[in-house]
């Protein structure tokens, strides 16, 4: 097996575990109860006026 087979089978192994371990963490902060407040403030920023 050459370096390049080897590098390549870690990249698919391992880079698809840390994106399912990112998305993870990042559905967890979005559906955090204690942010809520924080992103409905944010959603109205766009509306209103200065």
């Amino acid at each position: 097996m050459s370096t390049y087979e080897i590098l390549a089978r870690f990249a698919q192994t391992w880079g698809l575990v840390g994106f399912v371990a990112l998305f993870a963490v990042v559905l967890v902060y979005a559906l955090k109860p204690s942010n809520r407040e924080r992103f409905e403030k944010a959603s109205r920023v766009p509306l209103e006026r200065d």
